[in-house]
């Protein structure tokens, strides 16, 4: 069976989506739409724009999202998922590729999805942390003794856990969790603590956007964050959309259950490789490309 992911924040790079741009008339017409929805050119920024441009939020998850669904939208008949996953910001992708979503709609709950994500950063200044190198359990149990906000936040792989919280209680899990025999804590730049409590802003004012758009049945189960399990039905795809902010990326899990379900070929589309590669740490037997 085909599993069709799609990655999350941090896959971006300059040129992005600029090929398909070039050689396809649906992709011009798509990457125009999204210009007009978003009120900027997204595209300038995507194909000629800094690293510091495209690692604003407003401008990074509508920009990954747009070369991850536009690709998908051009594979045509060849784009045949048994069931789909996203990592993170790659859920809303995912949703859009199995026509759970319109490619508007979609655009543009990613658009406030990052206006809300940006607003709980700057309220509350927090960050993320890799933590390479020891059990989830450990980790979990070790972020319960830290006397500030410190979560787990995406389940990437089997000793890879990233970590998410203030910046102090990241600091101190850090230390902790060297002492307790990690390999590695690395520090992250992100712009806050995504998938924590500190993004309850942000998943409220998402939430009524979630509510308001329409949710259509998809042809194929989509395997999302919040729970790791399949689905097909709207009014839980709804909540767990709105649960995914402050929920953690459950990606291993994820992986394993579509591995259970009858995966045998992985299919990463959008921009970098990041999913590939954690697919082989978690199911060695599968097979994994790109689009």
């Amino acid at each position: 069976m085909n599993a069709y992911v799609f990655p999350g924040q941090g896959a971006q790079f300059t040129g992005m989506g600029q090929s398909l741009y070039e050689s396809s008339p649906l992709a011009r017409q798509m990457f125009e739409n999204a210009n007009e929805i978003l009120g900027f050119r997204i595209t300038d920024l995507m194909f000629s724009g800094t690293d510091e441009d495209l690692r604003q939020t407003k401008v990074t998850q509508p920009a990954i999202f747009l070369h991850s669904v536009i690709l998908a939208a051009t594979l045509g008949a060849q784009f045949k998922p048994d069931m789909t996953a996203g990592h993170s910001l790659g859920e809303f992708s995912a949703l859009v590729a199995a026509r759970a979503l319109s490619f508007e709609d979609g655009l543009r709950l990613v658009a406030a999805r990052a206006s809300a994500m940006q607003k709980a950063c700057e309220k509350e200044p927090s960050t993320m942390a890799a933590i390479l190198g020891l059990d989830d359990e450990k980790v979990e149990s070790i972020c319960k003794t830290i006397p500030e906000v410190v979560v787990p936040a995406n389940y990437n792989s089997p000793g890879q856990l990233v970590i998410s919280g203030s910046i102090r209680g990241i600091e101190l899990a850090c230390e902790a969790l060297k002492a307790a025999g990690a390999r590695r804590a690395l520090p992250l730049k992100v712009g806050g603590a995504f998938h924590s409590p500190l993004m309850e802003p942000a998943r409220v004012e998402l939430a009524e956007a979630i509510d308001r758009t329409l949710v259509n049945l998809p042809i194929c189960p989509v395997y999302q964050n919040a729970t790791a399990e399949r689905t097909t039905d709207a009014g839980v795809i709804k909540v767990n959309l709105i649960a995914q902010l402050t929920a953690p990326v459950r990606w291993t899990q994820t992986i394993r259950n579509m591995v259970n379900d009858g995966a045998t070929h992985f299919t990463e589309v959008g921009p970098g490789s990041v999913l590939q590669g954690l697919i082989q740490k978690i199911a060695g037997t599968v097979t994994v490309a790109g689009a």
